[in-house]
């Protein structure tokens, strides 16, 4: 009788935590945001939960997504630099596969046509060729184009190249926390704020 009542509880907590890894690798996860190349969107010290669910279920074990959908332009995503794949990013999706991309004096056209983005902050007056001007470029299938709101102060795909879909571990969709370091105060008015 003891020993069914020990096997009851072993499956009870083995089902347990297979069910929380699953939920972890595939629904929702927690990240931090640690730079500034997403402001005003993302601040340092936001802390956001993504959505994994969204662009498909990666299971455990088998290292492959199912149910995968695709991102949107204007999706903010995370997924591993392509120089440190240790390292998450944050980005916006500006373009995707088949969208022929390009920058003009740091305004961005898809498709021939002026993107409205009035998430954008620039910090820089003055015209840099490589940050500021480039293309068209046509976006690879399986590939999307991302860049980050603080434009002028953000690495991203003008410089390193496109991310991979299969790459993209999940949507940013809600801010959970926020810390403001230098005051060292919580940022009260940022909890529970979607992101957009």
């Amino acid at each position: 009788m003891k020993r069914d009542r020990i096997w009851e509880y072993t499956k009870a907590i083995g089902m347990a935590v297979i069910l929380s890894l699953i939920i972890k690798a595939s629904i929702v996860q927690a990240y931090r945001i640690p730079s500034g190349s997403m402001i005003p969107t993302l601040l340092i010290g936001d802390h956001l939960f993504a959505n994994r669910f969204i662009y498909g279920i990666r299971i455990p074990l088998f290292g492959k997504k199912f149910f995968a959908g695709k991102p949107q332009r204007g999706d903010v995503v995370i997924f591993p630099s392509p120089e440190e794949p240790d390292k998450d990013l944050i980005k916006r999706v500006i373009a995707v596969e088949g969208d022929l991309v390009e920058e003009r004096k740091k305004e961005i056209f898809v498709n021939g046509k002026a993107l409205s983005e009035p998430y954008v902050q620039h910090t820089d007056r003055f015209l840099s060729d490589r940050r500021d001007n480039f293309g068209p470029r046509l976006v690879p299938k399986g590939k999307v184009f991302t860049m980050g709101d603080n434009r002028d102060e953000s690495y991203d795909s003008r410089y390193w190249g496109y991310v991979d879909m299969k790459n993209i571990k999940g949507k940013a969709f809600v801010i959970y926390w926020s810390w403001d370091r230098e005051r060292k105060l919580p940022r009260f008015g940022r909890l529970a704020h979607l992101i957009n």
